[in-house]
């Protein structure tokens, strides 16, 4: 089972926010437990639900989504903040970063970059211990491997797109069906889908509702 996600959306477009909330519970185990169209909200909301993570716009209403996200790391809150927003400008962008974003969506953004960002959410709070090795820091930093200790033949961008994947369909899904979502074949898609269970950030069931060999399918964990 996939590790449960409640996030507090904060943008002032409800349509934009609609349909961030749908794409986000396509994944049955993420929950949008609160939604905000003010700096002001946002923060009584963050500070009342306590979420897992906050999507963050950048311009609001009543100020700026950086401000708010400064406010909050200077007031020693630590929950994930990731920047979902059009300001495409290198200033928006280092400040966030600058002031603890984990993440920074441009839009328009497709289906699987919130997947990926899910999935580094969750690599994140897997990560959590009193001590680090150097593994669990870099998933806590969201270095999830590096081309050094990565098998030949697996790229570190394409296996967080089949992660990601895997992680926004919500349930269990063969190498054939993780291809055709991302544009691999099923043989490239069933290797990097091994190497994630290999690493324990997938599952390996098979489906034996059909007569003959048993098909197996992949569901993020």
């Amino acid at each position: 089972m996939a590790l449960s996600v409640r996030v507090l959306l904060i943008e002032d477009d409800f349509r934009v926010a609609r349909v961030n909330r749908d794409l986000l519970e396509r994944d049955p185990d993420v929950h949008v437990v609160g939604s905000a169209a003010t700096c002001a909200q946002g923060d009584a909301l963050a500070a009342a639900l306590q979420p897992d993570l906050v999507l963050l716009d950048v311009h609001l209403p009543d100020g700026s989504g950086l401000g708010l996200l400064r406010h909050w790391r200077s007031a020693g809150r630590t929950m994930d903040v990731a920047l979902i927003t059009a300001a495409d400008d290198e200033t928006s962008v280092r400040f966030a970063l600058a002031n603890g974003a984990f993440d920074y969506l441009i839009k328009p953004f497709t289906g699987a970059r919130l997947g990926e960002l899910l999935a580094r959410h969750r690599a994140r709070r897997d990560s959590n211990a009193e001590k680090f090795d150097q593994e669990r820091l870099d998933r806590l930093l969201g270095v999830v491997t590096t081309q050094a200790t990565l098998p030949r033949g697996i790229d570190p961008h394409t296996l967080e797109r089949v992660a990601g994947a895997l992680s926004e369909a919500g349930q269990a899904l063969s190498a054939e069906e993780i291809g055709d979502l991302i544009g691999l074949s099923r043989v490239t898609a069933w290797r990097y889908l091994e190497h994630l269970v290999k690493t324990g950030r997938a599952a390996l069931d098979h489906h034996y509702g059909q007569a003959g060999r048993p098909a197996k399918v992949y569901r993020a964990v």
